[in-house]
């Protein structure tokens, strides 16, 4: 499960499932945790970081945003949409900015596997700068034209003199498998997924 915003929605929505998740409610320094019955062992990691837990059969399942799978695309079966955590992928920059002239663009972001897929899919060809912090400075500061990232609400881009020009994809969290447990666990995993198929 991944820390943080997403992490009080996945406990939510497994609570409207009907799993007893207070086992959670206490949570300090931990990050692993087992319900009482034993059914569920939950591992809080980074978002990043889920993805390669299932993948190497250290996790069964996962819940990680889509913005994570289209960065790592491979390794995993992706189930079900939870529908929570919604936001989107979108290029901003400065008022100033020109989507459509035809200089080399320079792309900050933390996402390079999806900016340069979009890009490419226009048939663009741009630098692409990969940015670990807040990357909403890049285009002020002139490190780069624009940028590309995920976007709730367009606050903090606001804040920062930005503006969205093009819309690339919507997200919302995910439920991946690793695929041998899919195979080895599936009396197991399949009715969880049903118990939150039909929830959604």
């Amino acid at each position: 499960m991944t820390k943080g915003r997403l992490e009080q929605q996945t406990i939510a929505l497994f609570t409207a499932c009907g799993y007893d998740m207070s086992f959670m409610a206490d949570k300090q320094r931990r990050l692993i945790f087992t319900s009482p019955d034993q059914t569920l062992e939950v591992l809080l990691v980074k978002a990043p970081d889920v993805t390669t837990y299932v993948r190497h059969g250290v996790a069964d399942l996962g819940v990680v945003g889509k913005d994570v799978l289209l960065e790592h695309p491979f390794g995993y079966h992706e189930l079900l949409d939870l529908g929570i955590g919604r936001c989107r992928f979108a290029v901003a920059s400065t008022p100033d900015y020109q989507p459509d002239d035809y200089k080399r663009k320079v792309i900050a972001t933390k996402y390079p596997t999806v900016t340069a897929n979009y890009f490419a899919q226009k048939g663009e060809d741009v630098a692409i700068i990969k940015i670990e912090g807040s990357v909403e400075i890049a285009p002020v500061l002139g490190l780069a034209d624009a940028i590309v990232d995920i976007v709730e609400t367009g606050t903090t881009l606001k804040e920062n003199g930005l503006q969205i020009f093009e819309e690339i994809c919507p997200i919302s969290a995910r439920l991946i498998a690793n695929k041998a447990s899919l195979k080895r666990e599936r009396e197991r995993i399949l009715p969880l997924v049903k118990r939150l198929e039909g929830t959604l």
